[in-house]
């Protein structure tokens, strides 16, 4: 999905020589590190921030991901106080269990963007990951997510129906919530009368006025498939479950769209073809598959070219990928020839594409792709050739996100 390019383009540079301006002597060091580098990764909107443990003299590296990609920013010395300790400090975890993995949650004074911890014990000490959500405020709409013309009315479609599963399926960090957010959104200005809208998240990365949304707690058994259970007597009549990951959810998810109740919910799979094998053998009837999916949307984030992109002069991979533009590199896009991520979708309705019969049979993920191509369905890597055409991104990103091998 389109993503605003930083306004801070060398932030990385101007971390690194903020971070190595502090004195580690300082008792304040800590503090100061922890509050410039999270400062710094919020302006340039990165996603994670890893604090690696390099060895026993207590040094650490820095690395953040930007745009879906891992960069290392650079390597500091220990202080008095542990970087990752401080962490731990801010996300009210127990800073004196150092062997064990925990999670927690970091805000910022009235900072609108929250922070989840994790942190992990390593043979050189804790590693710390601190994954940064966007703002409520930036959420997207559904028309802002980037989607071809046909996806989104396709998509629209499927939020204004009463019943069914409604799958956003991709890796980890192809922008599902921010696409469930986005259709929740859509569902409370697009229909025509008022719906009842709850969710069940971990975490609730953003508020949405109107919406009755519940944090689960797998430690207390509030648990997604627990939570599906009870929200059903809350009068509901659209559902959003974060995520779909076992067989209790997916079979729970599966009969509350088969009784009169819309559910939005993410889905780890490789392909459109994959999500609806891998349910088949979660143990979800084929019977209730064939009539509770109501649809598909298959996304992967790639990289968009920089404006200093320039024209390539050759075919890549012997014609299978026509690259069109190329990367070059640039101080705006920080020398990587990409600024922002653009939103590459597959969409699948299985009545239109005929696929009823083959989940009764329970076909395995290859044929239900063969029925998909011969129902004539504009296919991932379809998507992706048109965006190169376009000069939008690159065959290198595409390989890269989609995981086409040479």
């Amino acid at each position: 999905m389109p993503e605003p390019p930083s306004d801070s383009p060398a932030s990385g540079a101007q971390f690194l020589s903020r971070g190595h301006a502090l004195n580690p002597a300082s008792e304040r060091f800590a503090v100061e590190f922890v509050e410039a580098l999270l400062s710094e990764a919020q302006a340039a909107a990165v996603s994670d921030v890893h604090i690696q443990p390099r060895s026993s003299d207590g040094s650490f590296d820095v690395l953040w991901r930007l745009n879906g990609v891992l960069q290392h920013v650079g390597t500091f010395p220990q202080g008095k106080e542990n970087v990752v300790g401080r962490l731990k400090v801010l996300a009210q975890l127990l800073t004196y269990k150092t062997d064990v993995p925990q999670e927690g949650r970091i805000r910022l004074g009235d900072e609108d963007i929250e922070m989840r911890l994790s942190v992990f014990p390593t043979v050189h000490g804790e590693k710390g990951v601190v994954r940064l959500f966007i703002a409520s405020g930036l959420f997207r709409t559904l028309e802002q997510l980037g989607l071809p013309e046909d996806i989104e009315a396709s998509v629209g479609r499927t939020l204004a129906a009463t019943s069914g599963v409604f799958l956003t399926a991709g890796p980890a960090g192809s922008g599902k919530t921010t696409t469930l957010y986005a259709c929740l959104r859509h569902i409370q200005t697009a229909s025509p009368q008022m719906r009842s809208i709850a969710s069940l998240e971990d975490p609730v990365e953003a508020i949405i006025p109107g919406i009755a949304q519940s944090q689960i707690r797998p430690s207390a058994g509030f648990t997604y498939a627990s939570g599906l259970r009870s929200i059903l007597r809350q009068d509901p009549e659209v559902i959003m479950v974060g995520e779909i990951r076992d067989h209790e959810a997916a079979e729970t998810a599966f009969q509350a769209s088969l009784t009169g109740h819309l559910v939005l919910t993410s889905f780890h799979a490789g392909s459109s073809a994959e999500a609806i094998s891998r349910l088949s053998d979660m143990g979800i009837e084929p019977y209730v598959l064939r009539s509770g999916l109501r649809a598909i949307l298959m996304q992967r984030l790639v990289r968009r070219l920089c404006n200093c992109a320039v024209a390539s002069d050759t075919d890549d991979m012997a014609g299978d990928l026509a690259d069109g533009r190329q990367p070059r590199g640039c101080p705006e896009c920080r020398q990587t020839g990409y600024r922002g991520r653009m939103l590459i979708a597959e969409f699948v309705n299985p009545a239109e594409a005929h696929l009823r019969q083959a989940i009764l049979n329970q076909s395995d993920a290859s044929e239900i792709e063969a029925r998909l191509v011969k129902a004539g369905v504009c296919m991932m890597h379809e998507r992706a050739e048109l965006a190169m055409q376009a000069g939008l991104t690159s065959a290198d990103e595409v390989r890269r996100a989609l995981g086409i091998s040479e």
